[in-house]
Formats: C-alpha cells, structure tokens, sequence
C-alpha cells in the first residue's frame, strides 16, 4: 500500500470499516467536546481522555462481539477468529489518530488547545462526510440520495460540534 492510500485510511478509515469509522469519530468527537473547557482545558489531558476513551469502548466492542460470536456459533472463538475480530474493529481507534495528534501538537506548544479541539472536530466532519460518500457508493445511490447521506453524516458531526460550542461559551 503507498504511503498516501496509508494517510488516507488514517485519517478516513477504509470501505470495508465504515462501521467502526463512524462509531471512532463519533466517541472521539464527543469526547473532544465534552472536555474542552475554552482557554482552559489542558492539551495532554485532553489527548489522554481522547485514548482512554477510545481504548476503553473498543476493548468493550471487541469483548461484546467476542461473546456475541461465541454464542452464535456454540462455542468459545479460538485465536485467529477472535484476532480477526479485534483487527476488524481496530477502526473504532484508529479514528481517534489524527485527532489525538492535533491535540498532541497544542500540548507540545505548536497549536493553540482551542485550534487543535477545532481541527479535531473538523477532521471528524469530513470523515463522517466521506463515510457519507462511501455509503452512498455502496448503495449505489443517485447524486440527490447521496447528498441526503452526506448531508446526515456532517449534521450529526455538526451536532456535536454545536455541543462543544455550548458547553465551551
């Protein structure tokens, strides 16, 4: 895979891992949000909230799923099936990546905390608006009905950048 396919799966996720994309962006979002206090808010504290966060929903994800498949098969998954299972999940914390590194980049001074928590929500727009797109791929769907999906993905990303806005001012 080239080095910008690589970029792109970092920061967008891939077809194949929509699911765990959007639910990754849409903690990450929420969590960004929730922890941003304005002038206040510490950047380190905020990228390790972001990760724990993240980490905690997906080792509960992958524990859930992991008994869900047991059940469904009538057995205890072996190694390669339950590795398979986490591998596919690992899209919930690799959307976190890109936003912990803008907050990353505020706590070593480069950004400022309140434009590393806007750039982190940004970047949770527009992969919420490429899954949008990658949906409507998918389905095959018309230019209007494609819009539509767009459309819903960047309102509820919008959505909760609205709550950071509240909750910040």
């Amino acid at each position: 895979m080239e080095r910008g396919e690589r970029v792109r799966r970092l920061l967008f996720g891939h077809h194949q891992s929509i699911a765990g994309t959007v639910y990754g962006t849409i903690v990450v979002m929420a969590t960004v949000a929730a922890g941003s206090h304005g002038a206040d808010t510490e950047a380190w504290a905020l990228a390790v909230a972001v990760a724990v966060t993240v980490t905690v929903l997906w080792i509960a994800h992958v524990y859930s799923h992991t008994i869900a498949e047991s059940l469904n098969r009538g057995r205890r998954l072996d190694t390669a099936e339950f590795v398979a299972l986490a591998r596919r999940e690992l899209a919930i914390p690799i959307a976190a990546v890109a936003p912990i590194a803008a907050l990353v980049l505020a706590a070593v001074g480069v950004l400022r905390v309140q434009t590393a928590g806007w750039i982190a929500l940004a970047l949770g727009v527009a992969t919420l608006a490429v899954q949008g797109a990658r949906y409507a791929a998918v389905e095959r769907l018309g230019p209007g009905a494609t819009a539509v999906s767009i459309a819903l993905n960047v309102c509820l990303g919008l959505v909760i950048v609205g709550l950071k806005a509240l909750i910040v001012h």
